[in-house]
């Protein structure tokens, strides 16, 4: 089931969040995309401890567009160093990974 990824990516804003969401939508390259608002995230920037009000996305996919999502995610992320993390998923519902399988180009 390592065909399937889980990408975990953090927005600076609900409207920047819905736009990369809509972008790699549009594209094909998700099945799908969970938005999480109202996280507070802390983290080292330039030397020093900062924190800011964030959207997390989770995005659900396929390992072979991986590369076409990322771009499409930095294209459409303001921030110069955007969160993208990729995990693979181990396990899953048979159903629901065949839709990710059928959705995803």
């Amino acid at each position: 089931m390592a065909d399937y990824l889980l990408v975990l990516v953090t927005a600076p804003s609900k409207i920047e969040a819905e736009k990369i969401s809509k972008a790699i939508l549009s594209k094909k390259v998700c099945a799908c995309v969970n938005m999480i608002s109202g996280i507070k995230s802390l983290f080292h920037w330039e030397g020093k401890i900062n924190n800011a009000k964030e959207t997390l996305l989770v995005i659900k996919t396929k390992k072979s567009a991986y590369k076409d999502l990322e771009k499409i995610i930095k294209k459409n992320h303001s921030y110069t160093v955007p969160e993208i993390i990729a995990i693979p998923i181990v396990f899953g519902s048979s159903e629901y990974l065949k839709w990710i399988k059928e959705t995803v180009k």
